[in-house]
């Protein structure tokens, strides 16, 4: 059975991931692993086919800076390119966006919803990333066409867990929180970059799909006790070779 299946081993496992989400209210805390985890947490724990994040930059620009599969961060890209979608339009408002069906995505939609039609999902629910009055991004949970959407339940679970990263986020460390937030979000889009590469680095080396290469940074990380933005730099860099993180991974 999976953990979807098993509220009570589900409920301990929400328990376990929130606390690890709350422990970015502490300090020198990494925006990029936060994030990957919450997104990771949706697909593990609620039963959603893949999850994606949108992050307002200190321009008010959006980006994608996390998502469990490539199919997801291209269609958050082409909402992006093509300015319409469901992500967009919880971003802008600040309330969350359900579409049920793919005729409901072409109707509000008609780009998208065809590039929506042709990634083979069928329902998808953008939750805001929002303190009080102030948005900064949205959780997107896309479920394949065939699965059922996203219950009210399981809805409030996922604003929860955006919300516990938001506050992370937000947190007040210095007078000027402003600047503090523009800093940390910078950093986190320029170390998403840097991840992209040492991924596409990972991918060629090793012969592994795109996916694999970021578990292999990620595995690699968190056994060295290393935040995996500085593993993707050193590997860019060529200050680690990917020989090293692919052997580890496979041990």
């Amino acid at each position: 059975m999976s953990a979807v299946q098993q509220p009570f081993h589900r409920d301990a496992e929400l328990a376990k991931r929130f606390v690890m989400l709350a422990d970015s209210l502490v300090d020198d805390f990494d925006v990029v692993e936060l994030l990957d985890q919450l997104t990771q947490t949706c697909v593990d724990l609620l039963g959603v086919t893949t999850a994606g994040l949108l992050i307002v930059d200190a321009g008010g620009a959006l980006h994608p800076v996390a998502s469990s599969t490539e199919t997801t961060r291209v269609l958050e890209l082409f909402q992006l390119q093509n300015d319409q979608g469901p992500c967009l339009e919880c971003v802008r408002t600040g309330e969350f966006v359900q579409v049920d069906d793919v005729d409901t995505a072409l109707r509000r939609w008609p780009r998208f919803g065809a590039a929506f039609q042709d990634s083979g999902f069928g329902s998808v629910v953008a939750l805001p990333m929002r303190l009080r009055s102030e948005t900064i991004g949205s959780l997107n949970l896309f479920n394949a066409e065939g699965v059922a959407a996203l219950s009210a339940s399981d809805r409030r679970i996922a604003q929860a867990l955006a919300d516990v990263a938001t506050i992370g986020i937000l947190q007040q460390r210095t007078v000027q929180r402003s600047s503090l937030l523009a800093d940390q979000l910078q950093r986190a889009l320029e170390t998403r970059i840097v991840i992209e590469q040492a991924k596409g680095v990972l991918a060629e080396y090793g012969a592994v799909d795109i996916r694999a290469g970021f578990e292999a940074l990620r595995d690699y990380a968190r056994k060295n006790h290393l935040k995996l933005g500085d593993v993707a730099t050193m590997l860019v860099h060529r200050e680690l070779q990917p020989g090293a993180i692919i052997t580890q991974a496979r041990t």
